[in-house]
């Protein structure tokens, strides 16, 4: 359980920051709004992604 806790907060970190940088370099604003639903966003997808690559490891 702290394991996936701890992927769930670095993950939603690393998105976070990482869409801040872009937002900051190619748009020249980061609203708070964009940048957490993005990262939350992305987070859902990578335990989407988990979830299926354990369905299909199991067969």
């Amino acid at each position: 359980m702290a394991r996936e806790l701890f992927i769930f907060v670095a993950a939603f970190a690393a998105f976070a920051s990482t869409v801040a940088a872009y937002l900051a370099a190619f748009h020249g604003e980061a609203s708070l709004k964009e940048i957490l639903s993005t990262a939350f966003a992305a987070v859902i997808g990578l335990y989407v992604g988990r979830y299926v690559e354990r369905r299909l490891i199991n067969g």
